[in-house]
């Protein structure tokens, strides 16, 4: 078999013909597209553009039933323990949905996609593309190639694999992001270049590469245009974002949060995910002056052990996010924290793990994503010697949720009687005279007001805790209509 690949020049030109003048004229309510996405923000992100991508270029809808669907879409993280396998798992399932109907296409795409390249086909020659992060949008031009070989078989079946790392072209050839409520996620850069010992980023999306400044700024005005009020910055290593600017430059991170603050429309500025070296003084006077920026923050640290960070080949101690917490803290005092811990990582002792604990203690840290480590090939972590039994890495990250957990139970307690600027978002399913927003802190805040303030911003004083996540309020003040 053959392995296509795509030269961006090719890609360029193709993309432009696909893209503005589809070359499918299928009824559109015909062709349905099924999507399952895996992992982060950033793969929720590249599924979004991906269905805009397909529905602009052939006529595709989504689709929540795989079952009805003309092409499945695997959008992969490998993050977790056994990634690999857990694709192939599900692939199997999906293997029987072809058997019923052999014209129905299979896409693996992400990082799984991006570390298994062909292999995918090897094991599940039914999948029909596979494509990585960063040639996502080179979809229209594969799901062609597919179908031509389908109405015109060749002796040797072309293998469509791409799994390459273009920069950041693929966002000259993405559409206009679709509007779906009031907030949207903007990518600003891809891949990271920071290579922490455990990580397979770098090598599943590549180097670090930012956005031109321009390209950001105009896709975030468009949806402050279409109703949009909250923007979520998206990145490997967010803050690390360096864009070109018009006249050369480069723009900052900090910069950029400046410049979006300025957009009309746009009242809340959240991101994700960054990096303690990048947590700039800079940055901080970012919240110290922009009242667009949420006082919730998410700032990964992976280890309270100093030992274990220099393993996990972090490049920062202990000390430098305490103390770079303890600066941010001081402009906002409210400033809910969260990270991710991971636990039992090579060689973490029980010393090692009570520093940790300590440490979470110490930053009150709202919520977290802590998970016990698991071996990701290719990476240097892989290699090194693990002693430490399964079940007391389970034993220790009970011990870490719990801790965290209460945290997340007494700050949300603590809201009681404060008031809380929120984001309204949409009527109550259950009662259409409840209105439900979010706060800076994510918690979900429900009160008495009118449809028509819906997309708007509030102050709302908290009355009653529901649950963990959910709060009750009454309205104090309504903010202007930006529209």
């Amino acid at each position: 078999m053959t392995v296509q690949t795509f030269t961006p020049s090719a890609t360029k030109a193709a993309s432009e013909n696909t893209v503005t003048q589809p070359t499918h004229t299928t009824d559109v309510s015909m062709k349905k597209l099924y999507i399952e996405t895996q992992g982060c923000q950033m793969n929720e992100y590249d599924s979004h553009r991906m269905a805009d991508l397909l529905g602009d270029s052939h006529g595709y809808v989504l689709t929540t039933n795989p079952n009805e669907a003309d092409i499945l879409l695997m959008n992969t993280c490998s993050i977790r323990e056994k990634a690999q396998e857990k694709v192939f798992s599900e692939l199997g399932r999906w293997r029987k949905l072809k058997e019923q109907n052999p014209d129905l296409v299979i896409g693996v795409g992400g990082c799984v996609a991006s570390q298994e390249g062909d292999n995918i086909q090897k094991r599940a020659p039914y999948v029909d593309m596979v494509f990585g992060p960063q040639t996502l949008h080179r979809l229209p031009q594969m799901l062609d190639q597919h179908q031509a070989q389908v109405e015109k078989p060749k002796k040797e079946k072309i293998k469509l694999v791409d799994i390459s790392f273009p920069d950041i072209e693929k966002f000259d050839f993405l559409p206009e992001p679709r509007v779906e409520g009031f907030k949207a996620f903007v990518s600003i850069m891809e891949g990271c270049s920071k290579y922490c010992s455990f990580c397979v980023v770098p090598y599943t999306r590549g180097e670090e590469v930012s956005r031109p400044l321009d390209d950001v700024l105009a896709e975030i005005a468009g949806l402050a245009e279409k109703g949009v009020r909250e923007i979520s910055l998206l990145g490997q290593n967010v803050n690390g974002y360096r864009g070109e600017t018009f006249e050369g430059g480069i723009c900052t991170f900090p910069e950029l949060l400046r410049l979006v603050a300025e957009i009309p429309g746009i009242g809340r500025l959240r991101y994700t995910t960054s990096h303690p070296l990048e947590f700039s003084d800079e940055l901080i006077q970012c919240y110290r002056d922009l009242p667009q920026m949420v006082s919730h923050l998410h700032l990964p640290v992976q280890s309270g052990s100093n030992d274990v960070l220099q393993a996990m080949k972090r490049n920062h101690t202990i000390d430098v996010y305490i103390d770079k917490i303890a600066k941010l803290r001081k402009v906002r005092p409210d400033m809910h924290l969260s990270s991710d811990f991971i636990i039992g990582f090579p060689g973490e002792t029980d010393e090692h793990f009570a520093e940790t604990l300590q440490f979470i203690k110490d930053l009150d840290f709202d919520h977290s994503y802590s998970f016990v480590y698991s071996k990701r090939p290719g990476t240097p972590a892989s290699e090194l010697p693990d002693e430490t039994p399964e079940q007391v890495k389970k034993d220790r990250l009970a011990q870490v949720q719990q801790v965290i957990k209460q945290s997340s139970i007494d700050k949300t307690d603590a809201m009681l009687g404060k008031i809380e600027r929120v984001l309204i978002e949409k009527v109550s399913d259950k009662d259409p005279n409840l209105l439900i927003g979010t706060a800076d802190n994510t918690r979900l805040v429900t009160f008495i007001g009118d449809a028509a303030w819906v997309g708007r911003f509030a102050e709302i004083e908290i009355t009653e805790i529901k649950t963990l996540n959910l709060v009750y309020g009454e309205l104090l003040n309504l903010e202007p209509d930006v529209a």
